[in-house]
């Protein structure tokens, strides 16, 4: 039964990143049209900003995935990050989001990138409730109604003398949090090719 739900949770997610993907690319295809009509030191601001928010939005991952290591659909975690959030991965994922949204010099866009990452991982976080909830019952159903969904409550915080992890899992996690660096390149590239003239700019944004 563990092998069946592990399984199903897997192929979810498979849909959920292949999904998230989509967007990326529909969302960086609306960025070659859209610009920052901040000064150059405003701008810059935003980017340093940005570039903070990313690492610690691939901090966050890190520390969010030595503690699940895909024990998700196994088990209840509840300490470290899941003490107070139960989406520590989605909240770090929204953060470092809304860096790569601030690239672009504009905080309009980062707090676009923010809200539709934010609005995404809410959709998928209600679908894996109600499979944890049927998988691994009441204590899931007891940590739920404890730690709230999405925004942590740091009162909440404990944690556990040891634990054990597993170094595929915490590798694909900085793999996967090293695609918001990328991100950097992309977007200046973006910025290089409005300034040549190669695409019109439809859009000014603070």
């Amino acid at each position: 039964m563990g092998s069946e739900h592990s399984n199903s949770l897997g192929r979810f997610q498979a849909v959920r990143r292949a999904l998230l993907a989509l967007l990326i690319v529909i969302a960086f295809a609306a960025l070659l049209f859209v610009s920052s009509d901040n000064d150059v030191l405003t701008h810059e601001h935003i980017e340093i900003l940005g570039l903070a928010l990313i690492f610690i939005g691939i901090g966050g991952r890190l520390w969010s995935t030595l503690y699940i290591g895909g024990r998700k659909s196994a088990e209840v975690v509840s300490s470290g990050p899941y003490s107070i959030t139960r989406n520590p991965l989605y909240l770090f994922s929204t953060i470092a989001a809304a860096g790569v949204g601030a690239q672009t010099g504009s905080y309009v866009v980062a707090c676009i990138f923010m809200v539709l990452c934010a609005a995404a991982f809410h959709i998928v976080a209600l679908r894996e409730e109600r499979f944890l909830s049927t998988a691994l019952g009441e204590p899931y159903v007891d940590y739920r109604n404890r730690v709230p969904r999405f925004l942590p409550n740091p009162f909440l915080y404990r944690d556990q003398a040891e634990m054990t992890f597993q170094t595929g899992r915490l590798r694909a996690t900085l793999v996967d949090g090293l695609v918001f660096l990328l991100a950097i390149p992309v977007l200046e590239t973006i910025e290089l090719v409005q300034e040549l003239g190669y695409v019109p700019i439809l859009l000014e944004l603070p």
